[in-house]
């Protein structure tokens, strides 16, 4: 059977669950605890559960922003469609071209850590095995990733379901071990600004720690590109995006919590991603062979993330190819399906590319945090955007559907919030607790400011020569007759 370059993804093939999940392992639960809330413990020491609290609360001005935009607007254009309905279709085609830029290289990202830690651990429990052999495991976890999302939305949401719920499963157990075995120790004082650490005291160490702590949030909006293909999207979307948020968030206060109070808040501030201070070493040092399953957690986390950023980058590409901003090979679908195949295919291609070629250029180390600063500026940066039109949206909708608080209160408050975070991700030391980035990673700006170039050039010749394509990206194409009568149709023909 031959692909087609038409028709629409697999109409009413998920629901609540599995996009509950897409957004969940899009976040990498287990990898985030382990390795990225960690960095705000330098700032934060043992009031990091405080920072992380404050981080959530942070995250929900914009995933409230999210949710009701999903509601409104189900498209598998997501942010991209926001942004157009919202401020402007010339500003949702930048959003949409630099979304999907950063959505295929988040895979290869995660592929990385799963290479290196991978083999690094390994190396570490048999010395024989060379650390340097990391880039097979990488390359399998490509393989896995694009037979799921071959297989169509409904194989790789429901793999993502799995895989997340493991990640999330083995480490709340490994928490309620470490509150058990914290005793007396535990303690609410972690939830004050008493423990910070050295350098950074008060509210300064803590709001500090939580500008590192938001960066782990990033991804709850991963749900959102899957509407297309939900049951009751408009419900179910808004359900998903705070969900996630809420859910993983209070996940992050009780595993952080809990590593807290059994390491004890004085000393938390040396606590970091990797040694003895680390998660995996406290697993290592005190609960014998349980190591094994904290470091499956973190592996099976870089797997979900991948799978669930390769369903919104090719979901993403789908919507802006079908209006042919975007080469319209990249509309193809699998006849049975209905997964977007080339996609699959250019994201497979990019994924490989970028794991051998960064991973073997620099090392598999450096070129993660080169792959995440790109990857972090533009999100935040999208965030930031699409509080923006959550505002824009409901200010134009007049005064029926618009609500002072959701629709400019919340916007207001999720910029500021994601403004330091943008800062910090890039580099910009406008506050004492950002380190300038140094070389290879300070590249990062460079390649966004060139990418988010050649998408402006893209952007004039299309208005001036297909200006209707550009018009196009406000489109919810849910919301069209001939669009139901297509899904009809090839429900009817399977």
């Amino acid at each position: 059977m031959s692909a087609q370059t038409s028709g629409t993804l697999r109409r009413d093939a998920i629901g609540l669950r599995e996009v509950l999940f897409q957004s969940i392992t899009a976040m990498a639960p287990a990898a985030a605890v382990a390795a990225s809330i960690p960095s705000g413990a330098a700032f934060a020491g043992g009031s990091l559960p405080l920072a992380v609290l404050i981080a959530l609360v942070a995250c929900l001005f914009t995933a409230s922003c999210v949710a009701e935009l999903a509601s409104e607007l189900p498209a598998a254009g997501s942010v991209a469609t926001y942004a157009a309905r919202g401020l402007h279709p010339a500003v949702g085609f930048l959003v949409g071209w630099g979304y999907v830029f950063v959505e295929m290289l988040v895979p290869p990202l995660l592929l990385l850590q799963l290479g290196f830690t991978t083999a690094d651990t390994l190396h570490e429990e048999w010395s024989s095995y060379p650390a340097s052999l990391w880039w097979p495991w990488a390359l399998a976890g490509a393989a896995v990733i694009a037979a799921a999302g071959l297989l169509g939305v409904r194989a790789s949401a429901r793999f993502g379901t799995v895989l997340g719920a493991f990640e999330i499963l083995v480490l709340l157990v490994f928490a309620a071990l470490l509150v058990a075995k914290a005793g007396d120790a535990n303690t609410v004082s972690v939830f004050t600004t008493s423990h910070t650490a050295d350098g950074y005291s008060g509210v300064g160490g803590v709001l500090a720690g939580s500008v590192y702590t938001v960066l782990a949030f990033a991804g709850f909006e991963a749900a959102a590109p899957l509407a297309e293909e939900t049951r009751d999207p408009r419900r179910t979307m808004h359900r998903a995006v705070l969900g996630a948020a809420m859910g993983i968030g209070l996940f992050y206060v009780v595993t952080t919590y809990a590593m807290t109070v059994y390491v004890g808040p004085e000393r938390f501030s040396g606590f970091g991603a990797s040694g003895a201070s680390s998660w995996e070493g406290v697993a290592r040092a005190s609960f014998g062979l349980f190591w094994v399953l904290v470091f499956l957690a973190v592996v099976n986390s870089t797997i979900a993330n991948a799978n669930a950023c390769a369903n919104v980058a090719t979901r993403t590409a789908f919507a802006l190819a079908r209006i042919r901003v975007l080469p319209r090979l990249l509309a193809t679908l699998h006849p049975r399906h209905r997964s977007p195949v080339a996609g699959i295919a250019v994201q497979s291609v990019v994924a490989v590319g970028a794991v051998l070629g960064l991973g073997f250029a620099y090392d598999p180390v450096t070129a993660f945090l080169l792959l995440a600063t790109v990857i972090v500026t533009v999100v935040v940066g999208v965030y930031i955007v699409v509080n923006l039109a959550c505002a824009g949206h409901f200010l134009r909708g007049g005064r029926q559907s618009f609500k002072p608080v959701r629709h400019l209160l919340f916007p207001v408050l999720g910029i500021t919030a994601f403004v330091p975070a943008l800062l910090t991700a890039a580099g910009i030391p406008v506050f004492d607790f950002v380190t300038e980035l140094s070389a290879p990673v300070s590249y990062a700006g460079p390649v966004v400011g060139c990418w988010m170039a050649a998408g402006v050039v893209a952007l004039v010749v299309l208005i001036r020569r297909h200006p209707e394509r550009i018009a196009g990206t406000a489109r919810v194409h849910l919301d069209e007759p001939d669009a139901v009568d297509s899904a009809r149709d090839g429900a009817a023909s399977r």
